[in-house]
């Protein structure tokens, strides 16, 4: 039989950061997409469907796997990839060390796949009791900005817990030995650890905040081979509304892309909201009082405006 610590090393084993690259120019006839082991981009990939609408532009398409959003964002920066999907706060940080990204599309309360987890016999049984607990995460991930909106909806601060910032792989293992007392986490590392009969959900993410992905791209994808990336973004568009209508097919492809074991997929993939648009002014609001919560704990070193690092500008209410 195979144990938990064994089943999640194997099945969620990152990726390491590729070699940066010179940034291509305008005429590259390729658009490397990083991507993790869930979501949108997966699908697109099984399904040669960025790779299908960009042929008739003469452009191909390569992938590159990432274990969570910062290193996929790290990548970007240093031109070793043009576009990618992650949580709220990486490209937070990112903007705030300077990197070259924009906001390209976003994918609004994306679902309700991550949550805070303990084991099963935790004497925690309330957002409250991670008082003076250790609590697991990947740092500048969206799973970091959970922890923190969590602490705050219970009353407490970022000084009442001990932070570990882990990788998503690192901390599995960690929150397997009972080396931490919670882990927040995101699909499908939630979904598997879910299904372990060990591990409890302290709370959802949908509980707490508003769980909000995005499309990042280099500026210069945007402003030099925008009908490049405008087309891939129809594409994804097009596998969008595919997944809503299809999520037996999407489980099984996800699960074929990634590795990861059908039933955890399937549970991840009902509990996603598959769709894609612009940056509306809503999700620009929440993004920008994300920025903020992370610079009042000065997580990030210097006050950023997500405005600044949109592709195209969203008009405001009022």
């Amino acid at each position: 039989m195979i144990d938990r610590r064994t089943l999640l090393a194997a099945a969620l084993a990152g990726t390491a950061l590729p070699a940066a690259r010179p940034v291509r120019a305008a005429g590259s006839d390729t658009l490397r997409i990083g991507y993790q082991k869930n979501g949108i981009l997966v699908v697109a990939k099984q399904q040669g469907a960025i790779e299908a609408k960009l042929k008739p532009l003469g452009v191909g398409v390569s992938w590159v796997e990432f274990s969570f959003g910062p290193p996929l964002l790290e990548a970007i920066s240093l031109g070793a990839i043009d576009l990618g999907q992650t949580g709220d706060a990486p490209p937070i940080f990112a903007q705030a060390a300077g990197s070259p990204i924009t906001y390209v599309a976003a994918q609004e309360a994306a679902g309700s796949g991550a949550a805070i987890l303990v084991q099963r016999d935790s004497p925690i049984r309330s957002l409250a009791d991670l008082k003076g607990k250790r609590v697991a995460f990947a740092k500048a991930s969206s799973a970091h900005n959970l922890t923190i909106a969590a602490l705050e909806k219970a009353g407490l601060t970022y000084r009442d817990i001990e932070p570990v910032t882990l990788a998503p792989a690192d901390a599995a293992a960690a929150f397997a030995r009972g080396s931490v007392d919670a882990w927040t986490i995101w699909d499908p590392y939630f979904a598997i650890a879910e299904m372990q009969p060990t591990t409890r959900v302290l709370a959802l993410a949908t509980d707490i905040a508003k769980p909000n992905n995005f499309f990042l791209a280099h500026r210069s994808l945007a402003a030099e081979r925008g009908p490049v990336l405008d087309a891939a973004l129809d594409a994804l568009s097009g596998v969008a509304r595919w997944c809503e209508a299809n999520r037996g097919e999407v489980a099984a492809l996800l699960s074929k892309g990634t590795g990861v074991p059908l039933p955890a997929t399937r549970r991840a993939v009902d509990r996603t909201d598959y769709v894609i648009g612009p940056m509306s002014p809503s999700a620009v609001a929440e993004q920008q009082r994300v920025a903020d919560r992370f610079h009042a704990l000065s997580l990030i070193p210097r006050p950023i405006k997500i405005a600044d690092a949109l592709r195209t500008p969203v008009a405001q209410n009022g």
